[in-house]
Formats: structure tokens, C-alpha cells, sequence
């Protein structure tokens, strides 16, 4: 599945859901499916600059692809930061870097957050794409040499 077609499932998926406050316990239960971080990246290392709350993000290229790992100490915040890996993960840093994340308006998400929480969530996104830039800039000095 591509990227755009995993961002149209989540889209359908909160669909089903006719207010916010169900949306947000939706959330709570993605971030509660998330993958537990290893504990040598839920350091001040790995924490996202600009999020209110503590949200660590770590990432890895396998075979190519883009891995993430990401926790967080709020509920909400880390059912965010699960649906931006689900979207993310396991993508090329070209996949990553050149499509945009409509899922998060599509599904009402940047309205219906704080300004705070909104800034966390840019803070995110903008961390996800700079390892995808990183890891695009390592992969074409690799294929110079």
C-alpha cells in the first residue's frame, strides 16, 4: 500500500466516528498499539524540539526504507505521533519527503487540536521529514563513491 492510499484508510477510519471526542479516544487507542520504544532512545536525544510534551523519535534506514520509533508521555500526543508513523514507516526518504500529509486535514486533526498541541504536531512531521532528508543526502553520497 502506498503512502497517499494508507493516508485515504485513516482517513476512512475516522470517518466512522461523528465527534471529536470519539476521535480522540481512537487516538488514545492507536498511541496504546504503538510499539514500545527501546529505553536508549527515550533520552533528551531523541526528543522533538517545540512539542509541550515529552515526545521521543528515533529512526533508522533498513534496505532503504525509513523506520521509525516514536513514544510520548501524553495520550493524546502519542496516538498522534502513532498515526504519522503508521503513514511514515517503512518508507522511502524520496516516499517521505515528496508527498504531502493530507490525512491530518482530511481527518479534521489540525482543527480540532490546541495551538500548543498543533505546534507539537508540525514540530513532529518537520523531525520525520529531516531524517528522510538525511537519510536521501547519506543514500546519494553512497552513490557517488
Amino acid at each position: 500500500m502506498n503512502l497517499n492510499e494508507t493516508q485515504k484508510d485513516i482517513a476512512e477510519e475516522f470517518s466512522v466516528f461523528e465527534d471529536w471526542l470519539d476521535r480522540y479516544n481512537y487516538l488514545i487507542e492507536l498511541g496504546n498499539d504503538l510499539p514500545e520504544i527501546d529505553p536508549q532512545y527515550r533520552t533528551n536525544e531523541y526528543l522533538i524540539n517545540g512539542c509541550q510534551s515529552k515526545v521521543w523519535l528515533h529512526a533508522e534506514l533498513k534496505d532503504g526504507k525509513v523506520e521509525f520509533k516514536a513514544d510520548s508521555d501524553a495520550i493524546i500526543v502519542k496516538g498522534i505521533v502513532a498515526l504519522l508513523v503508521k503513514v511514515l514507516n517503512g518508507r522511502t526518504p524520496d516516499e517521505i519527503l515528496e508527498n504531502e500529509l493530507h490525512f491530518i486535514d482530511d481527518i479534521g486533526l489540525r482543527q480540532n487540536l490546541s495551538p500548543t498541541r498543533s505546534n507539537g504536531l508540525l514540530a513532529m512531521v518537520k523531525k520525520m521529514r529531516l531524517y528522510a532528508l538525511a537519510y536521501q543526502a547519506k543514500s546519494k553520497q553512497n552513490q557517488r563513491k
